[in-house]
């Protein structure tokens, strides 16, 4: 039997959440439409073998794949190569999905044939609980519409994408590995390709949030800035290499340069984060700016539209770095 859908569950040292992003996938009405790929990256704890007692109960379901460690770009890699559904979706270690819903989604992929399938989520507290809906209106729902008709109305995230999975293999679509950041890569690297997308309005992925030391925490980026920096210039090269190819789409161009461009916005702010009198970070964010300039004009001028502050610093030549900084702070407070 034809697996719908094929899930990669990125999964390092996750024993803490795993029996509860395993559980949210189990019904009866879709264990044969699914596989659950539980992605090992070289976990120090029980992952593994949290993994493999659903293997065990589930067989035609759950498979373990253990590897080195690569990061979650290896894993979401290794996913694409072994994946037999014919539609793709991402679920982290220690996330979930909201079963209800999920069963409504594998039943409407079905008889679907869009490239893209877009849902809301939730993005769950983890220390209080709450859950804040992400949605997408204005988008038309159960319509296959062409990526164009949605370009300049939404920018999908990766919580709410399901995407097909011969498009994947087709273009060989690879994530930068020992890499955080790397799920920017996932969404627009495939964009290109894809021709009809279609949105459903189920709430699908529970995205936990407000962990400590959480990579999309300032602390995280702080701590992994090279990796935030190294996504942004690596997919600047992928669209200006889309763009030479003689037949690139103005909105798709358009569409991943606003979304990279929001990542490089982003970067200043981690620039900034950081104590204003830090000579390296300084440095840093001078040579990152210049690099902008150099990858991407129409990016470089975007991300100073953003910003007064990166405005000024372009103006002097980031000379007064710390005077301008301190008062852009002052001003935002």
């Amino acid at each position: 039997m034809e697996k719908i859908l094929t899930i990669t569950v990125p999964s390092y040292n996750v024993e803490k959440f795993l029996n509860q992003t395993l559980d949210s996938f189990i019904h009866d009405e879709i264990l044969d439409d699914i596989e659950v790929l539980i992605v090992d990256d070289g976990s120090k704890d029980h992952t593994a073998e949290i993994g493999k007692e659903y293997e065990e109960k589930y067989p035609q379901t759950f498979r373990v794949i253990s590897k080195e460690n690569g990061g979650h770009g290896s894993t979401i890699n290794r996913g694409i190569a072994e994946a037999k559904g014919r539609y793709f979706k991402v679920v982290d270690g220690d996330d979930w999905v909201n079963t209800e819903d999920f069963v409504k989604l594998i039943q409407k992929l079905k008889d679907c044939s869009a490239d893209y399938v877009f849902t809301n989520y939730y993005e769950v507290n983890d220390v209080t609980g709450e859950k804040k809906p992400v949605t997408f209106p204005g988008i038309r729902l159960n319509e296959e519409m062409p990526f164009h008709a949605i370009a300049k109305e939404t920018k999908i995230s990766m919580h709410a994408v399901v995407i097909k999975t011969s498009l994947l293999k087709e273009h060989g679509i690879r994530l930068d590995e020992h890499c955080f950041y790397v799920d920017v890569e996932y969404i627009l690297y495939p964009v290109p390709f894809v021709e009809k997308v279609i949105y459903f309005e189920l709430y699908v992925y529970m995205y936990r949030l407000a962990q400590v030391g959480q990579s999309v925490s300032m602390q995280g980026y702080q701590k992994h800035m090279q990796n935030h920096i190294d996504v942004i210039m690596h997919v600047l090269d992928y669209i200006e290499n889309y763009k030479k190819t003689g037949n690139a789409e103005e909105d798709k161009v358009r569409y991943m340069e606003r979304r990279i461009g929001e990542m490089a916005h982003g970067q200043v702010d981690i620039f900034t984060s950081f104590p204003v009198n830090d000579k390296e970070i300084q440095k840093k964010f001078q040579d990152f700016d210049e690099a902008l300039k150099k990858k991407s004009l129409t990016v470089y001028h975007e991300t100073g539209e953003y910003s007064g502050m990166l405005r000024m610093l372009r103006k002097v030549k980031f000379r007064g770095y710390e005077a301008i900084v301190n008062l852009s702070k002052v001003r935002n407070r």
